[in-house]
């Protein structure tokens, strides 16, 4: 009985993969059906929030196993400032192939008329153009770029002021200046955390012609509180592992001597909490927004550490809301349906008796919690896990994610339902 409840206990503190399956339910039961860009089609709703407390795991789904590195270095590559596919492809990660390469199609179009038939001996398919970015720097620096798109906006955002160069016979040289949205965003965590104007923003409406595709995630925005001394305290403890704040206990009235407001300070436990919520203008719910919410997840956790903060609430709102038409089977899928009686008993059999219907003392339905410890569904969420970072932040001034490693971010105890796989609309 204790490892069942242990079991219990396990998933009922996974509440994210259940918010996101029933938002999964909310499109299938009220979504309008739309067509859209890539021609696929879809059903859509419009206005939808998903809300988690990072205190309860790092926000990876587990009703369906994710790419966690593929996450990892994405971010890495907004962070960095880069907009070329090429460091993407490095580190095996292909979620903007589509987009690069419909980029090149209608480019190469435009400069070698008349296009006829799917190739001509000069473009290049899908898979060799993929390659040909690995393997060629000129070719890369020509076609595997996408434009202004997030890292640009995130660390070199244009300022319109520009500096112009003499004048000669040659044209004007105009110098622009960058905005870097990420630095200054750390710069007024740590001089200002209670501004209201802790925001980033990729929707740079100037450069939006110029992007392959306009950001569908197109701005956060953070909020920090102070932590009572007592949740410092109890932070240290439960989280740090700083096991030497127990020898000073709590005194009898609501007051911490001294010596433990001195401890926690030399320790240099957070004084704050950091809370982050990005805006979603267009959702592709099924593939997109599991990696938007684990990728916000981890920047929450990374701006975090750069400033000494706990992690506190992770939020996105999202507005056209969508499934695409090819999606629908999948959505089903990981929402999973509802198991049989004689399914419920095969599980417990399998799970508690290892495999072995005479080792049980009596089927599931004799215990007292049967509806509670064998799952109902064929996907209920496993336990959200845990991040383990590996850099070290020593409050240096400049914000340099160009030196830190896809492995600098690792997992802990993982545990995910099978892949389901879908095709990718670009």
């Amino acid at each position: 009985m204790l490892n069942i409840m242990n079991h219990l206990k396990l998933r009922e503190m996974n509440k994210l993969d259940k918010d996101y399956c029933d938002l999964l339910q909310d499109i299938l039961d009220n979504g309008t059906k739309k067509m859209d860009r890539t021609g696929t089609g879809t059903i859509s709703v419009f206005g939808r929030q998903i809300r988690h407390k990072m205190s309860d795991g790092f926000p990876l789904l587990t009703t369906k196993k994710m790419f966690f590195k593929g996450i990892v270095t994405e971010l890495l590559w907004f962070l960095r400032g880069d907009t070329n596919i090429k460091y993407l492809l490095d580190n095996n990660c292909h979620i903007w192939d589509g987009d690069c390469y419909k980029a090149y199609e209608k480019e190469w179009m435009k400069e070698n008329p008349p296009f006829s038939g799917p190739y001509t001996d000069k473009i290049l398919s899908k898979e060799d153009f993929i390659n040909k970015i690995k393997t060629d720097d000129d070719f890369a620096n020509k076609w595997g770029d996408l434009g202004p798109v997030y890292g640009k906006q995130w660390r070199k955002w244009r300022d319109n002021n520009g500096v112009v160069g003499p004048i000669d016979e040659n044209p004007r040289i105009i110098t622009w200046n960058n905005i870097d949205q990420i630095q200054n965003l750390i710069n007024d965590l740590k001089n200002n955390p209670d501004s209201r104007r802790l925001m980033v923003n990729a929707w740079n409406v100037a450069d939006i012609p110029n992007m392959t595709l306009p950001p569908c995630h197109f701005g956060f925005q953070v909020y920090t509180r102070e932590l009572t001394l007592k949740e410092r305290f109890d932070y240290g403890i439960d989280i740090l592992g700083y096991n030497s704040l127990l020898d000073y206990g709590l005194m009898d009235g609501p007051e911490f001597p001294n010596i433990v407001i001195d401890s926690v300070n030399e320790l240099n436990i957070p004084k704050r909490t950091i809370s982050l919520k990005w805006n979603q203008r267009s959702v592709d719910t099924f593939l997109g927004l599991p990696f938007n919410i684990a990728s916000y997840g981890l920047l929450l956790e990374i701006l975090a550490k750069e400033v000494n903060m706990v992690p506190d609430e992770l939020i996105g709102d999202l507005g056209d809301t969508h499934l695409y038409l090819n999606h629908i089977d999948a959505a089903k899928e990981q929402i999973g349906k509802k198991m049989t009686t004689e399914e419920r008993n095969e599980w417990f059999i399998k799970n508690w008796c290892g495999g072995n219907k005479k080792d049980c003392k009596g089927d599931w339905k004799d215990f007292e919690l049967d509806q509670q410890c064998v799952p109902k569904r064929t996907r209920e969420p496993y336990r959200l896990p845990k991040l383990d970072i590996k850099l070290h932040f020593n409050n240096e001034p400049s914000f340099t994610p160009e030196y830190w490693l896809v492995d600098d971010f690792q997992l802990l105890n993982y545990e995910s339902h099978s892949t389901i796989k879908a095709e990718l609309s670009n």
